[in-house]
């Protein structure tokens, strides 16, 4: 494909984007199966000025490429109007308007910003740091992490089994069971490791919140929002087979997926469907030994890798979630025994989500304590270097908030509390 080609392929799917609210990795794979005359040069090509484009604010594609030329790629108005020639597969020509305007700013674009509620919170979560946070978090593309399954696969013996299969890899920093990949590795589900459950792709943000559960063989362990089960795999390996854990959602489809990774994982946990109002769970009041509490949230943490919902989200939905994040925590505290653990986690940053949450739920629950982060590292999962990072950023606190510029993962939060007697 051309170069200008591609830019028109980028704006039908920005278009798509805009108009269907699909995941951008979801249309542009779409795109791909439809157009299979483009190379891997060309999707690549085409998907880097997609993200690019969303992370500067998304919109109408062939004003957010145009803009996208003229910011990133430094064109002038000439160079653009030379792309932008209307023949063969080239976007059609500039308008006069377009023209005037790419004149009147130099051939330089203004960067686009988060929306003011966002970058308010921002701001409350990182300070003085919150730009460089956002900058961060909107731009790159973040790694394949793997969890090496310890019950039936050492990280050794799987590093030599990727680079042999042509997927170099190298230990993550911060989990002793995790293994990082380039950003552009795929088709890891083909592999005959995955299909034996040796690994589970899993950033390492989220294995970093699961091993500070803390779980232990033997014990009783509720992850009380399982979702797609990613940490529920993480537990179970934690637990060795021995103890109750239990997996609970609201929505039985998303229940049902997880029962072949527990098969392939060869994970034990009893899945559970929870009432509106957390009901079905009555026999384990007061009896669990760990509960984890993954709250539903922004998916904020997560926008380097979907940067466009940076932009779809509104305060409507975030004030929604909130309150359903204190509905969760406060009904999911109910099953910790005295001197049982709770955990609270979202794959957000947003402060609103975070610190103003577990603030509410400590004024109400004074028979939860703070356990200190630096406590629950103490973990073999986690290496020495995620214990000195960890105490680095929590300090003698029960809280703490990973990030992409932060510890390079995505940006999860938790906090931790200990249930008094």
């Amino acid at each position: 494909m051309t170069p200008a080609a591609r830019l028109s392929a980028a704006i039908e799917v920005l278009d798509i984007i805009a108009s269907s609210r699909q995941p951008a990795d979801q249309v542009l794979k779409a795109w791909g199966v439809g157009h299979r005359f483009a190379g891997s040069g060309d999707r690549r090509a085409i998907a880097d000025r997609v993200y690019g484009c969303l992370r500067d604010g998304g919109g109408r594609g062939r004003e957010a490429v145009i803009a996208s030329l003229a910011k990133h790629d430094k064109l002038g108005p000439d160079d653009i109007a030379a792309l932008f020639s209307g023949q063969g597969f080239a976007p059609s020509a500039l308008s006069a308007e377009e023209m005037a305007r790419l004149n009147a700013l130099g051939g330089a674009d203004a960067p686009s910003t988060l929306p003011g509620f966002i970058a308010h919170e921002l701001g409350r979560t990182f300070g003085k740091q919150a730009a460089a946070e956002a900058l961060a978090l909107l731009s790159g593309r973040a790694p394949v992490d793997l969890r090496v399954n310890g019950l039936l696969a050492f990280p050794q013996t799987l590093t030599a089994y990727l680079a042999d299969s042509g997927f170099p890899s190298e230990p993550t920093p911060f989990s002793a069971t995790g293994l990082r990949l380039d950003a552009s590795a795929a088709k890891l589900a083909a592999l005959d490791a995955f299909k034996a459950g040796q690994f589970e792709v899993q950033d390492e943000g989220s294995q970093i919140v699961s091993w500070l559960l803390g779980a232990e063989p033997g014990q009783t362990v509720v992850d009380y929002c399982a979702g797609g089960g990613g940490k529920t795999l993480a537990i179970g390996q934690m637990m060795r087979g021995q103890g109750s854990l239990i997996a609970c959602d609201l929505n039985p489809r998303r229940l049902d997926a997880i029962t072949p990774r527990l098969e392939r994982a060869h994970v034990r946990a009893e899945l559970r469907r929870v009432g509106p109002t957390g009901d079905r769970l009555d026999e384990l009041m007061g009896k669990a030994d760990r509960v984890l509490v993954d709250a539903p949230c922004s998916g904020s943490g997560t926008w380097r890798r979907r940067p466009e919902e940076a932009w779809r989200l509104t305060e409507e939905q975030l004030s929604a979630v909130i309150k359903v994040q204190k509905d969760v925590l406060r009904r999911a505290s109910a099953l910790v025994r005295p001197g049982g653990r709770l955990a609270y986690v979202t794959c957000s940053v947003l402060a609103a989500e975070n610190a103003d949450v577990i603030t509410a739920f400590a004024a109400a629950h004074p028979d939860f304590k703070p356990l200190p982060i630096t406590e629950a590292a103490k973990t073999p999962l986690l290496t020495d270097a995620a214990r000195a990072r960890l105490a680095e950023l929590a300090g003698v606190g029960h809280t703490v908030q990973l990030s992409p510029r932060r510890t390079g993962t995505d940006g999860f939060f938790i906090a931790l509390f200990e249930k008094t007697a």
